[in-house]
């Protein structure tokens, strides 16, 4: 978290990345965000055609992460996956095709709405592997050492506290577990005008 930020500042952009994912969670990610989305957002982060055949339009149409976290390495089956800022659940549905029926997958997300999309998604498609539930990824509702590997696809930007995140992240992680992260980093210093935009966290 930035020391610079005050506590108004904090709560301000608290509530506008839920207000932002309420919207997303209520009208779809189209037109939402600034980069494509739905099924051609997959296709461009090279998700695997096959995987990408499974899943009905509804549900490949609720996909707005900024990259492929499952590029990064493997998920066997019978892994345990944490899905940190699931939204609607698409990349914790492909998490629970490729562990299979004997892993589990838990998605996580702050949003309410967005965690109830996840679960209809979850509903239309029958798997029985991979649940959600609303937390924040500053404090993990689960014991140390309980998965085999997190992913997460662009959500660590959105998080005030980063280093609390990480280290909740690495406190839960089995040893020798790994962390599959996908996310926007800021390359170069924002125009003065809009470098101390609290909006910046959350447009």
């Amino acid at each position: 978290m930035s020391p610079e930020m005050t506590e108004p500042e904090i709560q301000k952009v608290q509530q506008g990345i839920k207000e932002k994912y309420d919207r997303v969670a209520a009208a779809g990610s189209g037109g939402c965000f600034q980069y494509p989305t739905g099924k051609a957002g997959m296709e461009l982060q090279g998700y695997s055609p096959e995987l990408i055949k499974i899943f009905p339009p509804e549900v490949l149409a609720a996909f707005c992460g900024v990259g492929n976290p499952f590029s990064l390495g493997s998920l066997a089956p019978g892994d345990a996956v944490l899905d940190i800022g699931c939204g609607a659940g698409v990349d914790s549905l492909v998490a629970a095709h490729l562990v299979g029926a004997g892993g589990r997958v838990m998605g996580l997300d702050v949003t309410p709405a967005m965690v109830e999309r996840a679960r209809a998604h979850q509903a239309r498609l029958g798997l029985a592997n991979v649940t959600f539930q609303v937390g924040e990824a500053e404090a993990l509702p689960f014991p140390d050492a309980t998965f085999d590997a997190i992913i997460s696809n662009g959500v660590f930007n959105l998080t005030l506290d980063k280093e609390k995140a990480l280290n909740e992240a690495h406190r839960v992680l089995k040893p020798g577990g790994r962390l599959m992260l996908a996310d926007m980093v800021l390359v170069a210093a924002l125009p003065p005008d809009l470098g101390d935009k609290v909006e910046n966290w959350f447009q």
